[in-house]
């Protein structure tokens, strides 16, 4: 039988990056001794009180249609967390619900992008991206970051990278997977790049609320660029909710009547009980989530730390984000070479940094929704494998 071209368009090294963590998962939940550090997925509970939001919601006969983008309270819940974390105001006319960041990003690219169009983007980047181009027929214009500039986005070579065909601009901060948080400089810099040329600014914040050291900025916050951004958020690693499936896009009241129009033939609205939820979620104070910070910030200094301790592997502390980037390029190894290696070894699965661009080339990506213990291990494990690895190759 044939298939459509969207096949070939969709498929590459993002889609397949995600073989040896599956298969590790599979293992893991049959009881076996694997230790998973290779996806973003908190491994703390959703707030009780969000839990508990969704019983009472479905109890109270909640399971029917909603509007394509939304109930209103929570379009106003997202406006006004919107305004919180960028100092930009929104309504409810500038925000659409959709099934999580991922069906936010789609529903923007469909609508911003078209064939032949260029979206613009730094690189090492999330593995989707590859596959959210390819659907809508764009061709994607990657960006290299270098390591020794701390994966930092370099302004003039965005613009170097613009043609006539440029659409959009479609960045990360915090960045995923390197934990780089773009800074206002940079930052703004990349809006005047925009209004230039006339470029949409896409802007995935999923990781606005996990910062340890630089505050997160949004582009849509400086002068002319509302109209012209889309911000793409959710709930999924901020509260714990990655299997709820509730992300949302703020940008112009236009962009949203498109997004509705497009979730009227797809998605169809998200389902109310998992949006009253989401309300209690963005209006009510969770102890929680202050709790699981301060977890990530010391699972990422501990975890640094032992694997700057071990010989070969270098890290640079990353400053938001669910991920840490180790530098293994002194081992010889590539990265793919590197994380078969130590899941058939050690039973330890990692994430190869070339699955996000060429320049993740020589880094592997380590999750820190893992357990504390799990990181611990993993690390261990890691620097017996790095020991035996280099007495064989007589190091």
């Amino acid at each position: 039988m044939k298939y459509a071209p969207l096949v070939k368009r969709i498929a590459g090294e993002g889609a397949r990056a995600w073989e040896i963590h599956y298969a590790a998962q599979r293992r893991r939940d049959t009881g076996e001794d694997v230790i998973v550090l290779s996806v973003g997925d908190p491994d703390f509970s959703t707030p009780a009180a969000i839990v508990d939001a969704a019983i009472d919601s479905l109890r109270r006969g909640r399971h029917h249609y909603t509007p394509s983008v939304g109930i209103p309270e929570l379009r106003d819940a997202v406006a006004r967390n919107h305004q919180r974390i960028t100092g930009q105001s929104a309504s409810a006319d500038n925000v659409a619900i959709l099934a999580g960041a991922q069906s936010a990003l789609m529903a923007v690219a469909l609508c911003v992008l078209g064939d032949g169009d260029e979206v613009i983007v730094p690189e090492p980047m999330y593995v989707t991206y590859e596959g959210v181009a390819g659907v809508c027929g764009a061709r994607l214009v990657s960006v290299a970051l270098r390591p020794e500039d701390g994966f930092q986005v370099d302004p003039g070579r965005i613009e170097a990278a613009i043609g006539p065909n440029s659409r959009a601009l479609l960045i990360n901060t915090p960045h995923n997977p390197t934990g780089a948080v773009l800074g206002h400089a940079v930052l703004e810099e990349l809006a005047a790049i925009c209004r230039r040329h006339d470029l949409w600014m896409i802007s995935d914040e999923v990781y606005a609320d996990i910062t340890y050291d630089t505050p997160h900025i949004s582009p849509c916050s400086f002068p002319a660029m509302a109209e012209r951004s889309a911000i793409i958020s959710s709930l999924s690693k901020s509260h714990a909710m990655t299997g709820w499936r509730l992300g949302w896009v703020v940008g112009p009241t236009q962009l949203i009547e498109h997004i509705d129009t497009l979730s009227s033939s797809t998605l169809y609205g998200s389902p109310p009980f998992i949006q009253d939820a989401a309300v209690v979620a963005l209006n009510k104070n969770h102890s929680e989530l202050a709790h699981m910070k301060a977890a990530y910030r010391a699972r990422r200094d501990r975890l640094c730390a032992d694997l700057q301790a071990i010989e070969g592997v270098s890290v640079r502390q990353p400053e938001g984000g669910l991920f840490v980037m180790a530098d293994i390029r002194p081992l010889g190894m590539t990265s793919q070479e590197f994380v078969q290696a130590l899941y058939e070894s050690e039973n330890v699965s990692v994430l190869s940094g070339e699955a996000f661009g060429p320049s993740g080339v020589g880094h592997v990506r380590i999750s820190l929704a893992s357990s504390e213990t799990d990181l611990i291990e993993g690390c261990q494990r890691m620097a017996r494998f790095v020991a035996g690895l280099k007495e064989r190759q007589g190091f």
